[in-house]
C-alpha cells in the first residue's frame, strides 16, 4: 500500500467508490461497495452478492451491507472507533445525493476533504503485468480485425459490420467490450464517434472501424480505416495525411515531453497539409482499467509524460458530408520512444 502514502498524508483515512480505483487498490472486480483505507484498516464494504468473491479476490477484510446494516452504518462504526476527523472522498466521482447521504450518517465534526484526481493518478503508470494484460488486449484486437477483413463486402450494413467484430474478439478470448464498437461509412465516417447504422458499405466508401476489447480487465484501443472499393484522389490524399500524422507522433513522442508537445507532432502536419479545422479532438489518451484515463495528449495538456504510461496515437481528419479517416495505435511511453502495442497494417486497405 505504499502507492497510497501521499493520498493518506492529506487525511486520516479515505473512502474509495470509483470502481476502477476499488479494483486497482483492492484486487475485487465486483465494482460494488466502498473501500475504506486507514492507517489501521483496509476495509471492503459490499453486499451478499459479492462477499465471497471479494473475500477470495482481496486481503482487505470484508464487511456485508445489509437492509439491516447499511454500508454508512458500517464506515460510521469505523470512523467512531478510530478517532477519525478528516476523511477524503473521491469528489470526482461521488454523486451529490450519494454525498449527502453519507454526510448525515457520520460522526458530528468530521470533516471532508475531496481527493480530487489523486487516487486516479496512482494508475498512470502501468506495471510490466499491467502492460502485459494491455498488449495482449490489444493482440486480440489485431487478430480480430485481420479476421474481419476477409469476410467484409460491400452491401454489409455498419451494424453487422461491428458484430462480426466483436464476434471475433470475444471467440479470441475478449471478456467483454473496451467500449461500444464505433463501424461508420461513407459520410458517416465524418464523425468521430459514430453509431453504427443499417447503412450498406457501398463503392466509394472509407469505413471507419474503432474498437477494443476487455482481457482481465485491462482495455485495448485501436482504429482502423479500409476503403469500399473505389478511391477517389481526395480521399487518398487525406488518408495519407492522417497517416504521415501519426507516424510524426510515433517517431516523436518520449518520456519527459508534454501532452500539448505531443499533441502538436501530429496537429503541425494534419495543420500544414491544410485540414486542421478537421482535426476537433485530441490526439489520444491514456487506457487501462478504463478506456478514457489520465494523462492525455492534446492542446493545453502540461502533464509531463513519464515512463510506463500509456497513452492512444489517433490523429483524424472529418470532412462533413464526405468522409473521415482515423488511424490509432496504442503505446507505451519509454525513455527515448514508445513501444507500440499495435500491429495492424496502416496502408490502406481496399477491399473489393
Amino acid at each position: 500500500m505504499s502507492n497510497l502514502i501521499e493520498p493518506l498524508l492529506q487525511t486520516d483515512a479515505m473512502l474509495i467508490t470509483d470502481p476502477y480505483n476499488m479494483r486497482y487498490l483492492s484486487g475485487f472486480r465486483g465494482g460494488e461497495g466502498i473501500l475504506y483505507i486507514s492507517g489501521k484498516s483496509h476495509v471492503l464494504i459490499t453486499d451478499s452478492r459479492y462477499t465471497e468473491a471479494a473475500s477470495k479476490e482481496s486481503t482487505y477484510k470484508v464487511e456485508e451491507e445489509s437492509r439491516n446494516r447499511r454500508r454508512e452504518e458500517i464506515l460510521a462504526s469505523y470512523i467512531h472507533g478510530e478517532k477519525i476527523r478528516t476523511l477524503g472522498f473521491e469528489d470526482l466521482h461521488m454523486k451529490c445525493a450519494a454525498y449527502q447521504k453519507l454526510r448525515d450518517a457520520m460522526p458530528e465534526g468530521l470533516r471532508f476533504i475531496p481527493l480530487g484526481g489523486s487516487v486516479n493518478a496512482l494508475r498512470e503508470i502501468k506495471s510490466e503485468g499491467e502492460i502485459q494484460l494491455l498488449a495482449r488486449a490489444e493482440q486480440i484486437g489485431d487478430e480480430a480485425f485481420s479476421d474481419l477483413l476477409g469476410v467484409l463486402h460491400a452491401g454489409m450494413t455498419e451494424r453487422e459490420v461491428a458484430a462480426e467484430l466483436e464476434y471475433r474478439m470475444k471467440k479470441r478470448g475478449a471478456q467483454g467490450f473496451s467500449f461500444d464498437t464505433i463501424a461508420a461509412s461513407g459520410p458517416n465516417s465524418s464523425m468521430p464517434h459514430a453509431i453504427p447504422t443499417d447503412r450498406k458499405l457501398a463503392d466509394g466508401d472509407f469505413l471507419t472501424l474503432d474498437f477494443g476489447c476487455l482481457y482481465e480487465g485491462y482495455c485495448s484501443d485501436m482504429t482502423r480505416t479500409i476503403a469500399i472499393g473505389t478511391v477517389s484522389n481526395r480521399q487518398k490524399e487525406i488518408y495519407q495525411t492522417v497517416l504521415a500524422a501519426q507516424n510524426a507522433a510515433l517517431q516523436g513522442l518520449h518520456a519527459g515531453m508534454t501532452g500539448e508537445a505531443g499533441d502538436a507532432l501530429a496537429r503541425d502536419v494534419i495543420r500544414k497539409a491544410g485540414y486542421g479545422d478537421c482535426f476537433g479532438h485530441a490526439l489520444g489518451h491514456s487506457v487501462g482499467l478504463y478506456i478514457h484515463e489520465e494523462p492525455r495528449l492534446g492542446p493545453g495538456s502540461r502533464v509531463i509524460l513519464k515512463k510506463g504510461m500509456i497513452e492512444t496515437v489517433e490523429p483524424g481528419i472529418y470532412v462533413p458530408g464526405f468522409c473521415g479517416v482515423r488511424i490509432e495505435d496504442m503505446v507505451v511511453i519509454t525513455d527515448d520512444g514508445v513501444i507500440d502495442l499495435t500491429h495492424s497494417p496502416k496502408e490502406l486497405i481496399v477491399i473489393g
